[in-house]
């Protein structure tokens, strides 16, 4: 299980009878984020504040390096699990459910991806994009719209940038992370409730 770091911060983590959590003990989860049920996190994985990582039915799993950032859910069904590769870049309010996503891959802000859904190796769901369900979008290509259209990798070099991108991003959250968790420290009792003086 993964400990709350020096800070002593952390989200809440939550066994559903004997359905629970396994992290690993360099995984973040940022306060304000809630994980629950049968979900495996792996090495130096972060998840940030007001994720919901739900697993009370089927299963989640996590690679290593991958950050899910604020706002975003992932949940699955009894039959289908959802499932993360390693350096994936989850952003902001995404939603993910009953999907596989590749090791590399960049799924945007606001972005949703349904059941069975497959994003392969470095490929990128543009921020916005809604992912029908069984689509299957190719290493490096790009899905955007609603719903989503597929474009492939193209220029191979315009797929490489792209995937060096979402890599540099995962090293970035990695580090974030590892600050967070040695730095963050709650001051609420430290603020006092003081109007601005009269002008």
């Amino acid at each position: 299980m993964s400990g709350p770091g020096p800070t002593g911060l952390r989200g809440t983590i939550l066994a559903l009878g004997e359905r629970r959590p396994r992290l690993h003990p360099s995984v973040f989860i940022a306060p304000g984020a809630i994980v629950a049920g049968d979900v495996e996190i792996a090495e130096g994985a972060s998840v940030w504040p007001g994720c919901v990582l739900r697993a009370d039915y089927g299963s989640i799993r996590i690679g290593p390096g991958t950050n899910i950032q604020d706002g975003s859910v992932i949940h699955c069904t009894a039959h289908l699990a959802t499932v993360l590769g390693a350096d994936v870049v989850v952003g902001h309010g995404a939603r993910l459910e009953g999907c596989t996503v590749e090791d590399g891959a960049l799924v945007g802000m606001g972005a949703v991806v349904l059941h069975e859904a497959r994003i392969g190796a470095g490929a990128t769901v543009a921020a916005g994009a809604v992912v029908s369900p069984r689509t299957v979008v190719p290493p490096g290509a790009m899905a955007m719209g609603v719903p989503a259209t597929v474009r492939e990798a193209g220029d191979p070099a315009a797929a490489d940038q792209r995937r060096e991108l979402t890599l540099h991003i995962a090293a970035q959250y990695r580090d974030n992370a590892a600050r967070w968790m040695a730095e963050a420290r709650d001051i609420s009792d430290e603020i006092t409730d003081q109007a601005p003086a009269a002008g």
